[in-house]
C-alpha cells in the first residue's frame, strides 16, 4: 500500500502527538520524536514497534527546517546518530536526511562541528572489504576521471533515530562502509546486512550552511575534516610563483657574486714569529669596491690572536680589529678529530685613494697540552702569511633576500602540504615494511 502523497500532517497512532508529513513518496516509516513509536508510512501510520530509553543528540537542526544548498530546497525529515567505537574510544555523528521535491533524498552529515553533504552514488565503482585484505597498497577506484584512493573502514552503530526514512533502521544496526577520497570528495561503499550503498560526500562550509538553514553552530569543528578543502587565500599561487622565482634569481645573484674573484693587491705577504709588530702598505683605488684581508697561520694544537689597526692615506683608522687563529687535533676513544681554522679574513670598503697602511701584533698566544693531543708544537705558529685582494663582491645580501623569499615560499607551500597530511592523517592503513 503507498502512502497518500496528499497527506500533510498526522497524529501518532501510538501517543496522538501531532507529525507533519514531509518526506515524499518514498518515505516507508515515520518515527514519532514523542514516544520513539515507529510507524508504517504505508498502512495507515499503524505503529510497527517502539525505540524506548533513546536520548535525543545535540544538534542545532530540528525536523522541518529548510534550507537551500547549491541551488536546491531542502527540508530535514530525519535524523540518525551513528556511533563507532575505533582504538578505544567512541566517535559520534548525526546524519540528517533531507528531502527536495525535486531532487530527492540527501544528508547532511554533523561530526565534530565539520557538515558533509551525501548523496547516494550510481555510478560504476567498489571496494570491498575483501579487496582491502589482500591488497598490498591502498585500492583504488576511478569515476569519471576521478581518483579515489582507500582511506578508512568503519563499522559504525545506530543509537538514535527520528523522523522519516526510506528504509526502516533499528536500533543497534551496524554498517560497515569503505570510504575512499579523493582531493575533493569521498566515496563511501556501505554495507548493513545484505544490502549494499554508494555515497559520494562532500564538505560544506561552515557558513553556507548556518545561512541556508538560519541556524547558529555552537561546536567549533575538531582538527581538520578528511574532506576540508585548503582554504589558499587571496592571491596565494601568485605568492606562490612569485617567491619561488625570486628565490631562484636571488641565489642566482648570490652565486655570479660570489664568483667575481677580485684582483691581488698584496700577494702572500710571509711575516716570521720576529717580525711583529709590522707595518705593510698597499694601494687601494676609492672605488666602493670589497676589499678583503686574509690571514693564514701556521698553527697545530695552537693559537694566535692578531691585533689589527687599518690606516687610511691620511692616516686616519679605518678599524681596529682582532682575529683569532687557531687549529687543534688528536685521537681519542671515537678514534681522530680537528676543530678550528687555520685562516681568518676582515672585509671592508675604502673610501679615499692611495696608500694603507695595516699594523699588525700578535699580543697573545699559546700551545694547547691537553690529553690526546696528536703533537705538541714548540711554538705556537713560525708564520704569518697575509694577502689582500679588492673588486670583490659580497653574496651575503642576495643570500639573505633568497633566504627570505624560500621561507615565504615553503609557508605557502607548506600550508597546502600541512593540511594534505592533515586531512589523511585519519587514514587506517598502514604500510607494512
Amino acid at each position: 500500500m503507498a502512502r497518500n502523497p496528499e497527506i500533510l500532517s498526522i497524529n501518532c497512532t501510538s501517543c496522538g502527538a501531532g507529525l507533519n508529513v514531509l518526506g515524499g513518496g518514498r518515505v516507508v516509516v515515520q518515527i514519532c520524536p514523542y514516544c520513539g513509536s515507529e510507524l508504517d508510512a504505508q498502512d495507515n501510520y499503524r505503529t510497527l514497534r517502539q525505540f524506548k530509553g533513546l536520548t535525543r543528540p545535540k544538534t542545532p537542526f530540528s525536523i522541518g527546517m529548510t534550507g537551500a544548498l547549491y541551488g536546491v530546497d531542502f527540508t530535514i525529515i530525519g535524523l540518525i546518530e551513528h556511533s563507532e567505537r575505533w582504538g578505544g574510544r567512541f566517535y559520534t555523528w548525526i546524519d540528517h536526511q533531507l528531502y527536495s521535491p525535486t531532487h530527492g533524498y540527501a544528508w547532511l552529515t554533523l561530526e565534530a562541528g565539520h557538515l558533509v553533504f551525501t548523496r547516494r552514488h550510481r555510478g560504476p565503482g567498489w571496494i570491498s572489504e575483501r579487496a582491502v585484505e589482500i591488497s598490498e597498497y591502498p585500492p583504488i577506484v576511478r569515476v569519471n576521471g576521478e581518483r579515489f584512493v582507500y582511506f578508512e573502514t568503519t563499522t559504525s552503530s545506530i543509537t538514535y533515530v527520528e523522523g522519516e526514512f526510506t528504509w526502516r533502521p533499528e536500533i543497534g544496526e551496524q554498517t560497515t562502509t569503505i570510504s575512499a577520497m579523493s582531493d575533493a570528495a569521498m566515496l563511501g561503499f556501505s554495507t548493513t546486512g545484505s544490502e549494499r550503498e554508494s555515497y559520494r560526500s562532500i564538505y560544506v562550509p561552515r557558513k553556507t550552511v548556518e545561512d541556508a538553514f538560519d541556524v547558529q553552530l555552537d561546536q567549533k569543528p575538531f582538527r581538520v575534516h578528511p574532506l576540508e578543502p585548503f582554504v589558499a587565500g587571496p592571491n596565494y599561487g601568485f605568492v606562490l610563483v612569485a617567491s619561488c622565482v625570486f628565490a631562484i634569481i636571488c641565489l642566482v645573484m648570490s652565486f655570479v657574486f660570489a664568483s667575481r674573484t677580485g684582483e691581488d693587491v698584496l700577494g702572500a705577504h710571509v711575516l716570521t714569529r720576529a717580525d711583529f709588530p709590522a707595518e705593510i702598505t698597499f694601494p687601494l683605488e676609492a672605488n666602493s669596491q670589497l676589499t678583503r684581508i686574509s690571514f693564514s697561520a701556521d698553527v697545530r694544537n695552537s693559537w694566535a690572536y692578531l691585533d689589527l689597526e687599518l690606516l687610511d692615506p691620511d692616516d686616519t683608522p679605518v678599524f681596529l680589529a682582532g682575529r683569532t687563529i687557531e687549529y687543534y687535533s688528536g685521537r681519542d676513544a671515537d678514534g681522530s678529530w680537528s676543530e678550528g681554522t687555520r685562516r681568518a679574513n676582515l672585509s671592508f670598503r675604502p673610501e679615499r685613494t692611495g696608500d694603507y697602511t695595516l699594523t699588525v701584533d700578535v699580543p697573545d698566544q699559546g700551545v694547547w697540552t691537553g690529553p690526546g693531543a696528536s703533537s705538541v708544537p714548540s711554538y705556537p705558529f713560525n708564520q704569518l702569511t697575509i694577502s689582500v685582494r679588492s673588486g670583490l663582491s659580497s653574496s651575503l645580501w642576495t643570500l639573505a633576500l633568497a633566504g627570505g623569499f624560500g621561507l615565504l615560499f615553503l609557508l605557502q607551500f607548506g600550508r597546502k602540504w600541512l593540511h594534505q597530511r592533515a586531512r589523511w592523517s585519519g587514514t587506517d592503513w598502514v604500510d607494512e615494511d
